[in-house]
């Protein structure tokens, strides 16, 4: 018998394959955890953006975490899109019941064309009571901006975000900079201890970035499960990121998705 880490998912199903629970479990597949799923919603969905949504409905989520966490050893969860208010408080209610150890909040708030994918109650919800539970919370500039209800323009107001966010009880913060300008990708991580580390990568001139979001924040979760502490894990997570995105693979139109066979220690 092999003893392996095990995770969950709580996040929706992308149809084409890209993002959402997809890419968590391509991701959880590729460093080698095994993944457990708690759907919170299907997407008619491809590589040029969502056509319909059909979120689950709150008994059903909570059905699913009692069937996951009755039968497997959950090291590590982390969340996506949570579609509206009713799902937040049955991903909520089944986060405290059952306290994962770690939990990787990944903000699903803003689409890539800048529109706002959840109500005014449901990031209200997220940012007073999911984001509490949270080890890691990891949004992306326009994300963080709607957390802290003031524009990113600059480094200065960027690390004014991070304590920001911090304070709403997540214990660690990981500004991403994907949607950001200029030829670096700078990543900025706030610790419990108050410490800032910044992470840099080359920035890809590709439209293949489907997923990248969800990709990050598994990777990370799938590590947490293995022992591994943030500092250690970054470094190797940026890699990870910049391989798959480097290394296109020629599926679909649009923004595609990364290649998840990568191979960081090749």
């Amino acid at each position: 018998m092999i003893t392996i880490p095990q995770v969950v998912t709580i996040a929706g199903i992308d149809s084409s394959g890209g993002a959402g629970i997809n890419a968590d479990m391509k991701t959880f597949h590729n460093q080698k955890v095994c993944s457990a799923t708690i759907v919170t919603g299907l997407t008619a969905q491809n590589n040029y953006g969502v056509q319909k949504i059909l979120p689950t409905n709150k008994d059903f989520i909570l059905a699913q975490f009692d069937s996951v966490f009755s039968d497997l050893e959950i090291s590590a969860a982390k969340t996506g899109a949570l579609f509206d208010t009713a799902q937040v408080e049955g991903v909520i209610q089944g986060l405290k019941k059952y306290k994962p150890k770690h939990l990787v909040v990944d903000p699903v708030m803003v689409a890539k064309g800048g529109a706002i994918l959840l109500t005014k109650e449901a990031i209200d919800l997220i940012k007073d009571e999911l984001l509490p539970l949270a080890e890691l919370v990891t949004p992306n500039l326009e994300e963080a901006e709607v957390m802290t209800g003031y524009q990113i323009t600059d480094e200065n107001s960027l690390l004014n975000s991070l304590h920001d966010i911090q304070k709403l009880g997540a214990k660690n913060v990981l500004i991403k900079g994907g949607h950001g300008q200029g030829e670096l990708v700078r990543d900025y991580l706030l610790l419990t201890d108050g410490s800032v580390s910044t992470y840099d990568s080359k920035r890809l001139l590709t439209e293949r970035t489907h997923g990248t979001g969800d990709t990050l924040s598994s990777y990370i979760t799938a590590h947490l499960a293995m022992g591994e502490s943030l500092r250690e894990i970054m470094p190797n997570a940026k890699a990870f990121i910049s391989e798959a995105i480097s290394k296109t693979i020629m599926v679909g139109h649009g923004h595609g998705p990364l290649n998840h066979w990568v191979n960081i220690n090749d």
